[in-house]
């Protein structure tokens, strides 16, 4: 139905528009078929691409009229929902839109719930891509329609989402880098900070999260996605 209202009211103004889109997906084939799907949307569009986080924070730290993100959930410098809870929580303006291969209702309700203003399955065919982008970029939101987005969560996890979406994109990064294993001085190196930072960030986000360890934390992030299961030599 959303596709149906673009296309009748809004998308003269959106192929009209001049607007920067950056696509974040680390496999060229399918940003090729963005920048088709795309083109299809709005032909005079500039395209900018990204193949990690990394890249695409250096990206916006460049680009400064960036119109919308396409984001992929398994990149470089990503795990789970990390890179959309630190893209909402740095550019709160900025429409992220997720393209990813994972099609349970439950990762998409879950993207929408941590802000994403869009989810668009991989499966979907070249002209869907376009009508969702050109939807967003109009100013709605575009799911898939056969999901329900009305399911609701248990309370422990629907407390546990709104927690994690109070972090600071430093913050995720950080709760990333304990999933990974690494030890205070090793997140002090890799983010150029000392490790009295590392360790405020760690205390910030076990009182975020209302856990009592770094394993907790990790178990807690890892349990809703943000971040990956932690392995069984993980330590505290």
């Amino acid at each position: 139905m959303r596709l149906r209202l673009w296309g009748c009211v809004g998308e003269d103004r959106v192929q009209s528009q001049t607007a920067t889109i950056v696509i974040a997906d680390d496999h060229p084939l399918f940003r090729g078929a963005l920048r088709q799907a795309i083109a299809s949307v709005m032909p005079k569009a500039r395209v900018v691409e990204a193949n990690g986080m990394d890249e695409l924070n250096t990206t916006l730290g460049q680009e400064r009229d960036v119109d919308l993100i396409l984001l992929d959930l398994t990149m470089p410098g990503v795990q789970g929902f990390s890179g959309l809870l630190s893209l909402r929580a740095q550019h709160p303006e900025l429409p992220v839109v997720i393209v990813s291969a994972n099609e349970e209702p439950t990762v998409i309700r879950r993207a929408m719930e941590f802000g994403a203003s869009g989810f668009i399955p991989k499966s979907v065919d070249i002209d869907s891509i376009g009508g969702a982008i050109g939807a967003v970029l109009a100013g709605d939101t575009w799911t898939p329609p056969d999901v329900d987005l009305s399911a609701t969560e248990d309370k422990e996890t629907a407390d546990l989402v709104r927690r994690l979406g109070t972090l600071t994109p430093q913050q995720v990064r950080v709760l990333t880098m304990l999933s990974e294993g690494l030890l205070n001085k090793q997140i002090a190196y890799e983010l150029s900070v000392s490790e009295a930072t590392v360790k405020a960030h760690v205390s910030a986000i076990l009182d975020k999260l209302g856990v009592d360890s770094r394993t907790q934390a990790v178990i807690a992030a890892a349990k809703i996605g943000v971040t990956q299961r932690p392995s069984p030599a993980s330590a505290d």
